[in-house]
């Protein structure tokens, strides 16, 4: 790649959400290869970051000095249903295992002691070797975040009636988390509840805790269903969320944040994973049949935000 690409592309990224080629391919079996085995998944967790390690050394080996490395994440950002001790339990399972399982192997070159504590009864991590979490460790240029909803955790329990989901199908290690439905909240066509603070708060933590790690916000969107109504997508909604979540990424960069871009998702209409043609991400619509772009009102909007670096709050 770097013999062929080198010369012109400045920034490589090694992977794109690990989490869940993880734990959506090993844990709840959703995508490919599509095993139920938590074990499984911790492992392919181990090895994901391995080869990102891997292949991170060999691009710098080759790459011109002036290239950027990265790998791309999708952390989740989890409040607490409330401050009972065992509320705060759950979503620390779940922060474990969504994001400190990533961020502290990358950037200080361990695995969390409370997570390989509240595993240890799936996994004995044997399969990490000598010499694996420096290579692991070995340093990048800027980290790409992939947000689209904050997460509301909460202790398990079935009878409470709150409507949550007990978590441990895809998290590893967590039976004793849920996540909370938030009726009060808008969500997307995705079913995601949509809350611009959690990008602040997640891009705030990330500053607090790796303030040297420059972000880009490399995935940013909502799906909805759009109707062409002639010849024009007027997709208020999808606006409205770029426009809310951009404030909160500029209300983030005043507060100190080191966030040096931002990508919305997505530029087309496209294959969404397991969802095929039927969630509509993009800010230009795609007939699927004729393969005609048309520019929705979402992509007209962004189009002015990147052209003055600004954004119009009406």
């Amino acid at each position: 790649m770097v013999d062929a690409l080198g010369d012109r592309v400045d920034t490589w990224t090694t992977l794109n959400e690990p989490w869940c080629s993880a734990y959506l391919g090993y844990s709840s079996g959703v995508h490919a290869p599509g095993r139920k085995e938590p074990a499984a998944a911790l492992a392919a967790v181990h090895h994901l970051l391995l080869g990102h390690g891997l292949a991170t050394q060999a691009l710098r080996e080759k790459l011109p000095t002036h290239a950027q490395i990265s790998i791309t994440l999708n952390p989740v950002s989890p409040r607490p249903a409330s401050d009972s001790a065992a509320d705060l339990d759950a979503m620390r399972h779940i922060d474990g295992v969504g994001n400190r399982i990533f961020w502290e192997p990358l950037f200080n070159g361990r695995y969390p002691a409370d997570v390989i504590d509240d595993t240890a009864h799936i996994t004995d991590w044997s399969y990490v070797h000598d010499g694996d979490l420096h290579a692991i460790a070995t340093p990048i240029d800027v980290l790409g975040i992939n947000y689209y909803q904050p997460a509301l955790i909460a202790a398990y329990d079935p009878a409470d009636g709150r409507g949550g989901g007990r978590a441990d199908d895809t998290w590893p290690g967590c039976e004793s988390a849920q996540f909370l439905p938030r009726p009060e909240l808008g969500h997307t066509n995705m079913g995601w509840p949509i809350d611009p603070d959690g990008l602040y708060e997640l891009l705030m933590r990330l500053h607090r805790e790796y303030p040297a790690m420059p972000v880009y916000i490399t995935e940013n969107g909502a799906a909805y269903d759009d109707e062409v109504d002639d010849d024009e997508i007027h997709d208020a909604e999808r606006l409205d969320y770029f426009r809310g979540h951009l404030i909160a990424l500029h209300r983030a960069i005043a507060d100190g944040a080191d966030v040096r871009g931002y990508f919305a998702w997505s530029l087309f209409d496209n294959y969404e994973w397991g969802f095929g043609y039927s969630k509509r991400f993009g800010i230009v619509h795609v007939d699927f049949d004729s393969q005609q772009r048309r520019v929705k009102d979402s992509g007209h909007w962004y189009s002015g935000v990147a052209t003055t670096n600004a954004v119009p709050l009406s």
